[in-house]
């Protein structure tokens, strides 16, 4: 278990990381584009990485000339995908195996994501991960979201950790920039939707990971 030796808080980003939940969001811009005529361009997900769920919003109403206020655009995704995050999204294979341990070792964890902060209550009410962390944190409350490092320095800062007692988790480049600007090591975690990335995470990061077990190494499920 080198990959935790010496840590004392687990920063996690969400989707795609700590739940299963990247495969939704193509399927929300399709529809989303469709109501206003346009086709969800192939390379959009690569284009917002990392970005907030703000900024996010600012580049739909400005790339694709969208009538609507940047809030009615995050209102409406938010609509579109809080029912998927209560009753369709599952956790990462071994996730709550991970929590477990590093409350009942005294690790401090954290959540910086990029999304919108109701539709992060939505999924860690409905799986019931809420208890395990001590902060929650989005990228519209710093100054710069993913690649930039503001949101792991923020959630650091609040669990009262320096950044190289950090150990962040993430599933695409930008997020793996950003904890590596941080200061912090960074683990990349396997996932369908960055799977094409696999070489670029690889080398962006300290470790890689399938699945959470691996970190768990000799630790069985059942002492888990």
């Amino acid at each position: 278990m080198d990959i935790i030796r010496g840590k004392k808080a687990f920063l996690f980003d969400l989707d795609g990381t700590l739940v299963d939940s990247m495969w939704m969001w193509k399927s929300i811009d399709i529809e989303f584009l469709g109501r206003y005529g346009h086709e969800c361009p192939p390379e959009l997900q690569r284009v917002i990485e990392g970005m907030s769920f703000s900024e996010t919003a600012l580049y739909f109403k400005e790339r694709f000339c969208l009538p609507l206020t940047i809030e009615e655009i995050k209102g409406i995704w938010t609509d579109m995908s809080i029912d998927k995050y209560r009753y369709e999204v599952l956790p990462k294979k071994g996730a709550r195996e991970i929590l477990t341990y590093a409350r009942d070792h005294g690790i401090g964890c954290g959540i910086a994501t990029s999304n919108g902060r109701e539709m992060v209550d939505a999924v860690l009410e409905s799986l019931k991960l809420e208890p395990y962390f001590q902060v929650v944190t989005t990228a519209c409350e710093v100054k710069a979201g993913k690649p930039e490092p503001d949101i792991y320095l923020k959630v650091a800062g609040e669990l009262g950790v320096r950044p190289e007692e950090c150990l962040v988790f993430e599933d695409i480049p930008a997020g793996i920039l950003a904890g590596k600007r941080a200061g912090m090591a960074v683990c990349a975690v396997d996932d369908p939707f960055s799977r094409h990335m696999e070489e670029e995470k690889r080398g962006l990061a300290d470790y890689f990971i399938q699945d959470y077990f691996e970190i768990l190494g000799g630790q069985t499920r059942e002492a888990i």
